[in-house]
């Protein structure tokens, strides 16, 4: 596989770069900084979308596929930025939102005005007899899934924002239209496609209420007929070019159902994203709370996906950081001691597993989540819309603000830092759309001129392009039970790797198995050597032990 040797890069345009002063980052900004992205040397960019959307949920609204909002520019600057990053050997992967359109959708607003055909294109369905929504399902944004469809006394089903209706996989004509957006994009020098949310588009046709004190998430998720449904569209589309790469975002999905996505056989997905991971620091599920991420949980999930997916040749995108997720330096990691260590701790946990690495943009600064003091700070719909929940819910103003200033998907949002620069850090000559606030620690021009990250990544980016146990290795867990050290192996006929990362601010001890004494140390973020059978990791180390299999020994 292909791409099991490359490097994802996730850019949100909003934040990467302004080039004409308005506040916002746009498609130009980012041809602007291609020499940065090549010094990086990924492989790939995934894009948030930017195409034409009123903007209700950063571009997840999207008012026509085929058009670039004017926000970020016009479509000479994209086939512009297509042709600069393709000249240093970057492919451009775009974001597919295939789950549900803006109600401004020209598709949408047909429905409305009453066209029988477009009217197919979505849920749209009676009120109970008492008048209520058509089920009890409710929104992942908050209150009902279901909102009213004009002045008809039906309704429409939207899983997300109010302004975001569910498509009706169910039509061919939908099912069409996606495989038609993805090859129009294709021949547009595209070869990259992430899907959004893409294993809730199974939704069964007769819609029932969910059964009490349960979700109705089991309702539409990871259904069976997801399966065939993307493999239509694997057969219509992305599936007729070996080099297209397909991610897809998976809400809630189970093990069994993310290998039957991505094994190879069943020309579905090339990957998917899991966030079971992203949930260790959540109260009883609860997103919206504040706890110490539970480090046995962590362990057990990510050895679980590993082992699972590896056992049934299923494929992971490996990530701790994306623009819906506060950055993971702060959640598991120290900001204050140990940011350089902790953040390349967990960049090493994620680049030697077996799977593709994404990389956030500024998580290879060591960005860290904005120190903002008043719910104003926010401009995201579903930390607006949790902070007023937190409040009816009985917590005072600052606790509500404190629960949404840990958890909001605005922590990564922030604009990329590439000076030290007051209020702008060198993102905007004007005014920020979302205001950073440590730049004068963190950015891009200090970090090349005397910092350690970005070398780091580069390190470990290459170490998968050049090194075959860690591109193509089977996985297998270490020292499961160690309360401090998440730890596994990478196997091939030639090659054998253990890598032990130290996930806490104290020192501790771990004995090697025995064929690694005097292994070669692969990559260390301390610079560490080996010798004899135990190894001191210093706070949040990781070292990775390489040896050749020789007759079951140690080649020197």
């Amino acid at each position: 596989m292909h791409f099991s040797r490359q490097v994802i890069y996730q850019i949100y345009p909003k934040s990467f770069y302004d080039s004409n002063g308005d506040g916002i980052g746009d498609l130009r900004g980012i041809i602007d900084k291609v020499p940065y992205l090549a010094r990086l040397n990924i492989d790939m960019i995934w894009f948030n979308p930017f195409f034409v959307s009123p903007q209700r949920d950063n571009g997840y609204d999207i008012e026509d596929y085929y058009q670039i909002d004017p926000l970020f520019g016009t479509m000479a600057d994209f086939d512009e930025l297509v042709q600069a990053l393709k000249k240093v050997g970057i492919g451009v992967m775009l974001d597919m939102v295939f789950n549900h359109t803006s109600i401004q959708h020209e598709w949408f607003q047909k429905a409305l005005a009453g066209d029988p055909e477009f009217q197919q294109y979505y849920y749209i369905r009676p009120a109970k007899a008492d008048g209520t929504p058509p089920t009890n399902w409710q929104s992942k944004f908050g209150g009902s899934a279901w909102a009213p469809f004009g002045n008809t006394g039906q309704y429409y089903l939207h899983l997300y924002d109010q302004s975001q209706a569910d498509l009706n996989w169910h039509h061919p004509a939908v099912r069409r239209a996606c495989a038609d957006i993805i090859n129009y994009w294709q021949r547009k020098g595209v070869h990259g496609f992430r899907f959004d949310v893409i294993n809730v588009i199974g939704k069964d046709l007769k819609l029932v209420d969910a059964p009490p004190k349960t979700s109705a998430k089991m309702l539409y998720t990871d259904r069976p007929i997801v399966h065939d449904y993307l493999q239509e569209l694997n057969h219509a589309s992305f599936g007729q070019h070996q080099e297209d790469i397909t991610v897809g975002e998976l809400s809630s999905a189970t093990l069994e159902n993310s290998v039957a996505y991505t094994r190879p056989d069943r020309h579905e997905l090339s990957m998917v994203f899991n966030f079971h991971h992203l949930k260790v620091d959540y109260d009883h599920g609860n997103k919206w709370t504040d706890r110490q991420f539970d480090f046995m949980a962590l362990k057990q999930i990510i050895n679980e996906w590993s082992e699972g997916m590896a056992a049934a040749n299923g494929w992971q995108a490996l990530f701790w950081n994306n623009h819906d997720q506060p950055r993971a330096v702060n959640r598991f990691g120290d900001v204050v001691h140990y940011r350089e260590k902790s953040a390349e701790m967990l960049a090493t946990v994620m680049h030697l597993l077996r799977g593709t690495p994404f990389i956030y943009m500024g998580e290879e600064l060591g960005m860290t989540d904005p120190q903002y003091h008043h719910i104003e700070d926010y401009v995201d719909i579903e930390s607006q819309n949790a902070y007023r929940q937190l409040r009816a819910q009985g917590h005072g103003d600052r606790a509500a603000f404190h629960l949404v200033h840990v958890k909001s998907r605005d922590n990564a949002r922030t604009p990329m830092q590439w000076t030290a620069a007051p209020k702008t850090a060198g993102f905007t000559t004007g005014t920020p759309w979302l205001r950073p606030t440590n730049q004068a620690t963190i950015n891009v021009e200090d970090e090349l001129a005397h910092g350690e990250i970005f070398n780091y990544y580069q390190r470990l980016i290459q170490l998968r392009k050049q090194v075959a146990v860690v591109s193509e290795g089977n996985y297998q867990p270490l020292f499961l039970d160690h309360p401090q050290v998440l730890a596994y192996l990478r196997t091939t006929a030639q090659q054998q790797m253990a890598v032990l990362n130290n996930f806490f601010g104290r020192k501790t001890t771990v004995e090697l198995p025995p064929e690694f004494v005097d292994a070669h140390v692969l990559i260390s973020n301390y610079g560490a050597t080996v010798g004899g059978n135990a190894v001191i990791l210093q706070p949040y180390e990781s070292i990775a032990l390489l040896r050749d299999i020789n007759k079951g020994g140690v080649s020197r």
